[in-house]
């Protein structure tokens, strides 16, 4: 590993392909390929081809073809894996940050963080959670830290055997692994040394990869937080350019094989899935981004494109103009 530190607990992590590897949770790999995750087991047996062997006869044999093609491009991974090594890097970036909750957004180092609360009743009646529920709030005169990351994949790794359509796919799927590999590599050394509130950890990868430690990891894009464009806060707050990369008009990253988030450390703590959320929430939303008042930057067009999977169905946005109406309107 490489390390580069930027200032007190903004620090930037290069490693090699090897340091990362044995983070890899390979389900999610085999998923990309259209495989069960039973069949990701391979990446557990270790040892001879006859130990192999033994593996695939745990299969009923209307399912040993398809686990002797799992077990054949877990083999084509590998070597993929031991030739990247010698000229391919995943760095990573992260910043420890004074923060603090005030409602629904976090407020990280003066800048306004927005984020969404779950409004779909919870079938064990649990309270609508929020991302901000795990940090100290504002009201408590005290500031509590939110970490923030980014991580990625070199930027040559993406243009790779282009000519090769197949071994350009194994790439890619890998890439995108140890993208994650390397980010859950890097929060091990943030909960353990940078930030050192779990210096005692002792957990092995498997443990990890199904996420014993204490606090969270949500990354953009996904259930907790779901808005692609907080990207552009990420950014400003990280400076993801350190690392190679970039952001579209939408926010979305390049590399493509990039992730970026935030890390609590709370002990409640967990992850969670906002759902669907009303109109009021979206309208209130848009409001907190400040869509309305940086038109230009932020089109609110692009938070419903990033919040598809949240909004109600058939919701459509009315942009009235904003000198007439002060305000977004949203329309079902």
């Amino acid at each position: 590993m490489k390390r580069t530190i930027l200032a007190p607990g903004h620090e930037l992590l290069s490693y090699r392909i090897h340091e990362v590897t044995p983070y890899i949770n390979w389900i999610y790999f085999f998923h990309a390929w259209g495989f069960q995750p039973r069949f990701a087991a391979i990446a557990n047996i270790h040892g001879c081809d006859s130990c192999r062997a033994l593996w695939l006869t745990t299969f009923p044999e209307e399912e040993r073809t398809k686990a002797s093609e799992a077990m054949q491009l877990f083999k084509e991974a590998n070597r993929m894996l031991g030739r990247l090594d010698e000229t391919i890097s995943i760095h990573c970036i992260f910043r420890l940050c004074q923060a603090n909750a005030d409602g629904d957004n976090l407020l990280i180092e003066g800048t306004t963080f927005p984020l969404l609360r779950q409004q779909t009743p919870q079938p064990d009646g649990g309270p609508f959670l929020c991302l901000s529920d795990f940090v100290r709030p504002l009201s408590s005169g005290k500031p509590d830290i939110v970490g923030l990351f980014a991580s990625t994949i070199s930027e040559e790794a993406e243009e790779t055997y282009k000519s090769d359509p197949y071994k350009h796919l194994l790439v890619q799927t890998l890439n995108d692994r140890l993208a994650e590999a390397a980010t859950e590599k890097m929060h091990e050394y943030v909960r353990k040394e940078a930030w050192g509130y779990a210096p005692d950890e002792s957990l092995s990868i498997p443990d990890l990869l199904v996420e014993k430690y204490q606090g969270i990891r949500p990354a953009v894009g996904y259930p907790s937080l779901p808005d692609q464009s907080v990207n552009f806060l990420l950014d400003e707050l990280l400076g993801m350019k350190q690392i190679g990369i970039t952001l579209t008009e939408h926010g979305a990253m390049h590399p493509h094989s990039s992730v970026c988030g935030m890390m609590l450390a709370h002990p409640a703590s967990r992850y969670f899935s906002v759902g669907k959320i009303g109109e009021d929430q979206l309208d209130d939303y848009a409001r907190r981004r400040g869509y309305a008042e940086v038109f230009s930057h932020y089109n609110m067009n692009n938070v419903l494109m990033c919040l598809y999977a949240n909004v109600p169905i058939g919701c459509a946005i009315c942009i009235l103009c904003y000198h007439a109406a002060g305000h977004w309107h949203i329309s079902i």
